[in-house]
């Protein structure tokens, strides 16, 4: 019964117990009962005899070997409170055991006599006291009702336990799942609420235990967390508090200072490391600083990074700690090639060379890859003088190394300089690396190198000459190692001759200097493009394509006045105009088909056609305009059907090619 209920006379419990059990009516009951202990009752009155003695389940020893073993630590906490109820209750004939959250005992402490006295009633250790096992006890109701239950002499639903008194309380865990319990069984007289009381307050302290115990196992973690975090990211951070002490520094922060962590933990910040002025103000401020570029001196060496200063706030208006974090220029050099230059794992043994002029272009590429001189690739629009740029790179030394492109006309002229020089960090703007820089160990594409400034010329022709360059605004030169490729589509020479390119900037690159042909002039390598490309194709999107050996000889027909560009163009066109995987004719572009080029104002040669070629060429016209129907395409044609019938068999043309 709860605390309260101590009072009534066990002549009253007994009677109402056998009122109960004679009758089973619970509105017959002396008032004043514990309401659990008579729904405990109604649900033992179908299964049990109550004037039997059934001994308690009992499992193996090995299965209680395991119980204790996974219950280690709540029986660790709880053993020394065990002892100490021992000790308070000493004399008392009380055992004290603690149970599962099934109701299993795992261990039972108490004077020796009370713990004898206690096996004796099946009180022992691997036996279920749930109602289920043992009928109405404090053990079991307590699991019921998840609350502090004490039951008293005839309140037990068996008679033989009529004479004691069983108490428990439960243990929950930071969840308020039951995950134990803590129970007293005692001689019945005399009878008092401080055995509840007992073990009501001991169970909430064990409780409160097992729940500080998980507090600090998940303070310990965050903070392993944390640490590891600090340890794996790839910036150095330093934190110190509002007194300026450091009070924590990441390996990379000690690697880029060349300090020994230990050691300055709890120093100054100022005795280990002297900040820039700007720095100072923002920390004075209670300012964020974002990623600028400045120079540190440790311990009376200058390091130069880029930093971000982020005060700490917790109640008041004043930061209570900074982090700073230090980006090795390096690093931030990487994540902009990242951005600027996109790598890819074209090699020159991919470059399709079945002509004797790409042939020699890839000659020429291998010869180029291997030395460290400038590279001037020359040739139309869309001959693909970026990738042979980007095969270069990775077939040389500088492979694992960036590859950063720029297209000196999409840069407007009065930004270009800054854009390709950088600028140095001041008090009013923040500093820009240049792209040499980025480039550092790599290589620099400049694609259309014509559009460059005579000033920009002559920058560049001192950086190829003295390996340094001069941000604006800046009289300190960098030291960089960049390997330099030029594009264009111009004729060079004409420009030295005109004055709009520098001669000695020309010279420069006549070390390695490609011309890459127009692809009119190489038509044998159309079908290995086409044949490469639909293979791309069909790796990105899992959709095999294949095309028809007529649509090829189309595809070499037609002058490409676009290059290899405008094929991988008709080439996708095509693919999406097909219905099931094959390019036929009919999904290639009508101008390539008829063998249309749209031009400026000096239009490109037409291909001369041999009176089969054109034969076919005029069926096919007529076949494409009818859809197929011979008798429509005879009448365009102005030839008779039969003709008409005889021609395509020669020609071994199909009137079905032309259907849908």
């Amino acid at each position: 019964m709860h605390p309260t209920g101590i009072g009534i006379g066990h002549e009253a419990l007994v009677a109402a117990w056998q009122a109960f059990m004679e009758n089973g009516r619970a509105e017959e009951i002396a008032g004043g009962i514990d309401p659990a202990v008579v729904r405990s009752w109604r649900r033992c009155v179908y299964r049990f005899n109550p004037q039997s003695r059934p001994r308690p389940a009992s499992i193996s020893r090995n299965a209680l070997y395991s119980i204790i073993r996974a219950q280690q630590d709540l029986i660790t906490i709880a053993t020394p409170f065990i002892e100490d109820i021992h000790q308070f209750t000493e004399g008392s004939r009380y055992a004290v055991a603690l149970a599962d959250g099934a109701g299993c005992l795992l261990i039972i402490g108490g004077d020796p006599t009370a713990v004898e006295q206690a096996g004796a009633l099946g009180f022992s250790q691997g036996t279920y006291w749930s109602e289920n096992s043992a009928g109405t006890n404090g053990l079991g109701l307590a699991l019921m009702e998840a609350m502090p239950v004490q039951v008293v002499g005839a309140e037990h639903y068996f008679s033989y336990l009529h004479e004691f008194v069983t108490a428990a309380a439960p243990i929950h865990d930071v969840r308020g799942r039951v995950i134990g319990l803590l129970g007293m069984i005692g001689p019945r007289d005399p009878v008092t609420s401080h055995t509840l009381g007992l073990v009501m307050a001991a169970a909430r302290a064990i409780g409160n235990q097992l729940q500080a115990n998980w507090y600090l196992e998940e303070a310990n973690q965050h903070l392993g967390q944390v640490n590891t975090i600090l340890g794996a990211i790839v910036e150095g951070v330093i934190v110190w508090n509002q007194q300026g002490e450091i009070r924590h520094v990441n390996e990379q922060a000690a690697n880029m200072l060349q300090i020994n962590p230990r050691t300055v933990v709890g120093r100054p910040l100022a005795d280990v490391v002297r900040l820039p002025p700007e720095l100072v103000t923002a920390i004075d401020a209670g300012d964020e600083f974002r990623d600028v570029e400045v120079s540190l001196q440790a311990l009376g060496r200058d390091v130069r990074c880029v930093v971000t200063l982020r005060p700490i706030f917790e109640a008041g208006a004043q930061p209570v700690s900074y982090v700073a974090l230090l980006s090795p220029i390096e690093h931030v050099r990487q994540i902009a090639q990242q951005q600027y230059g996109a790598q890819t794992g074209l090699s020159i043994e991919d470059i399709q060379a079945d002509s004797p002029g790409m042939r020699r272009v890839v000659r020429q590429s291998r010869t180029a890859a291997r030395g460290a001189a400038p590279v001037l690739i020359l040739g139309e629009g869309g001959v693909g003088k970026n990738l042979l740029a980007r095969a270069i790179h990775n077939d040389g030394p500088r492979a694992d190394r960036p590859f950063i492109d720029i297209n000196c006309r999409a840069i407007p002229h009065e930004l270009m300089t800054r854009e390709i020089l950088g600028r140095e960090q001041d008090t009013n703007t923040r500093g820009q690396p240049s792209k040499f820089e980025l480039a550092d160990g790599g290589t620099l594409l400049l694609d259309q190198i014509e559009n460059l400034t005579l000033e920009l010329q002559a920058a560049l022709l001192h950086v190829i000459e003295t390996r340094h360059v001069t941000r604006l605004g800046s009289s300190q030169p960098i030291p960089v190692d960049v390997r330099i490729v030029g594009a264009t589509t111009a004729n060079l020479e004409e420009l030295v001759a005109q004055g709009n390119f520098l001669s000695h900037l020309y010279y420069r690159f006549g070390v390695f200097k490609i011309d890459v042909p127009p692809l009119r002039e190489r038509v044998e390598d159309i079908p290995l493009l086409a044949e490469r490309f639909l293979a791309r194709q069909t790796a990105r999107e899992e959709r095999p394509m294949w095309i028809e050996d007529e649509a090829v000889r189309f595809l070499t027909r037609y002058p490409w006045p676009g290059n290899v560009r405008e094929l991988e163009s008709a080439l996708e066109r095509a693919m999406s105009q097909s219905r099931d995987s094959v390019i036929r004719p009919g999904d290639l572009p009508e101008m390539v088909r008829n063998g249309r080029v749209l031009s400026g104002r000096h239009p490109l040669a037409q291909p001369v056609l041999s009176v089969d070629e054109a034969e076919r060429e005029a069926i096919f016209r007529a076949g494409w305009a009818c859809n197929g129907r011979v008798t429509e395409m005879a009448g365009l044609l102005g030839i008779g059907r039969s003709t008409l019938w005889r021609k395509m068999r020669q020609l071994e043309i199909s009137p079905s090619i032309f259907k849908n």
